[in-house]
């Protein structure tokens, strides 16, 4: 923890009201870039000083927050390019058979999915298991009559919450949480492992009977019947085909062959993958790379199996399809990020302002842990509430390295466990900034299930924050 006074400047308190007054306009349920790129040029003009430095600043964040998504797009990008290849081949089908025989209600297939992606991210980290997940077991589950958007919960909770906040193969968080805080990865684990098994545990039952009246929509069953196109197959929510059935291109038999081997060629290329993955310890970045990449080739062979000689049209119409889906997705996302990358790491590269945190968030986190009186409990409670704060900005790990650190001051202060206090740092850390809390961070599962991201934060909102309030009383009968 830096020694240093922080010094509040007019550029924080703008900032500050930035966050309230946009978070105040999600409560109330309106789109919020217009108001995002309004705070940027009063930023931008604050922080630079002149009209057209703000004007710059805007365009700046806005193309600093596209390139931080990039990957993220074309994750989504390919993987959709893929599933719309499958579903016209109509190998989608043949992939559900040999689950709907276990996944036969949309309470069992909310766990199952859950649990999927729990243990895919446990080694492969949340963005490439989204991926995975998505591409094989949605349609899967959707079928079930589970809604895309407790789909998108169980995902979201079981992978960005729960396995990324305790990453206990990888360890990459708590290896950067112990670093700072003077411990070793496994003190943390071991002793903070209450408070993750209590968060985890909390977070997905409240999530489940919140919401078991609403895993089986009968108005989502009833307009998915009326809209199955002939072939049997359902359309892409709120889109038209862009392509014409396989059935219309080729014969019958020919295309149930590029179908059938699409359906095993599918399942067996990504199990490559999680082999892999698995067993040269690749994770994060490349594992993402690894899964779209993959992706991409399968598209490429179902389109040359189902399509033969306009195999070059139908890539680059599922290819323009993928993207224009990814980018309608992220097109608003863009402006809102922007504005919080500014409030992180980001506002170096953007504004060329260099703080002695790192952040204008992580400064007011600082601020707050100088000026409250402490003890056991307000320790944590601040631990909390700032790996909270750093989370805004839609990273789960740029805060890391603070609150751990913080948990070191606190712990040798009051006399309390660092292990506990670091974990709970943590802990708000991932699920707020690692994507359950701020649309802007959950913005990959959003788009794989086709739901709004606004809707899905507000979904895992409650659940979310029994799980912090558990987790923190837990966490008060450790230190």
């Amino acid at each position: 923890m830096p020694e240093a006074i922080v010094a509040l400047t007019p550029l924080h308190y703008l900032y500050l009201l930035g966050v309230a007054v946009i978070l105040t306009v999600m409560i109330l349920r309106r789109d919020t870039p217009a108001v995002c790129v309004a705070f940027l040029f009063v930023l931008g003009l604050a922080g630079l000083g002149s009209v057209s430095g703000a004007i710059s600043a805007v365009f700046t964040s806005i193309l600093y927050a596209a390139k931080e998504f990039m990957e993220i797009i074309a994750t989504i990008a390919l993987v959709t390019a893929l599933s719309k290849c499958l579903m016209e081949l109509g190998s989608d089908s043949l992939l559900m058979t040999p689950l709907k025989h276990v996944m036969k209600t949309p309470a069992v297939t909310w766990w199952i999915l859950g649990f999927t992606m729990l243990l895919f991210s446990f080694f492969l980290w949340p963005s490439p298991s989204v991926a995975l997940v998505g591409a094989i077991m949605l349609p899967i589950a959707v079928c079930t009559g589970l809604t895309p958007l407790a789909a998108a919960m169980a995902i979201n909770l079981f992978g960005h919450g729960i396995a990324l906040s305790c990453d206990f193969i990888i360890q990459g968080a708590p290896a950067i949480s112990a670093s700072s805080a003077g411990i070793t990865a496994s003190q943390l684990i071991s002793e903070g492992l209450p408070v993750f098994l209590v968060m985890a545990a909390v977070t997905v039952l409240t999530a489940f009977f919140l919401n078991r009246n609403a895993l089986l929509s009968k108005e989502y069953l009833a307009s998915k019947s009326r809209s199955e196109t002939p072939a049997g197959h359902t359309p892409a929510s709120g889109s038209e085909p862009a392509v014409s059935s396989a059935t219309e291109v080729l014969p019958s038999h020919t295309a149930s062959k590029a179908a059938f081997i699409m359906a095993v060629l599918t399942p067996i290329a990504f199990l490559f993958d999680i082999v892999f993955l698995t067993f040269f310890h690749v994770s994060g970045g490349e594992a993402t790379s690894l899964v779209s990449g993959t992706a991409v080739l399968l598209m490429c062979i179902g389109a040359v199996l189902g399509f033969r000689g306009q195999f070059p049209e139908k890539v680059t119409g599922y290819v323009t399809e993928g993207f224009l889906f990814a980018i309608r997705i992220f097109a608003p996302v863009i402006l809102i990020g922007a504005f919080f990358f500014l409030g992180g790491a980001g506002i170096e590269s953007i504004m060329g302002i260099t703080l002695p945190s790192g952040g204008i968030m992580n400064d007011w986190a600082l601020w707050m842990a100088d000026h409250a009186p402490l003890n056991r409990y307000i320790a944590a409670f601040i631990e909390m509430a700032v790996g909270a704060l750093t989370g805004l900005d839609g990273s789960g790990f740029s805060g890391l390295p603070l609150t751990g650190a913080l948990a070191q001051t606190f712990g040798l202060s009051v006399g309390a466990s660092v292990p506990v206090l670091a974990a709970l740092g943590q802990i708000t850390a991932v699920y707020v900034g690692g994507g359950t809390i701020v649309p802007w961070g959950l913005i990959p599962v959003a788009a794989i299930c086709d739901v709004s991201p606004i809707e899905l934060a507000a979904k895992n909102l409650v659940p979310v924050l029994a799980g912090f309030a558990a987790a923190f009383m837990t966490a008060c009968f450790l230190l």
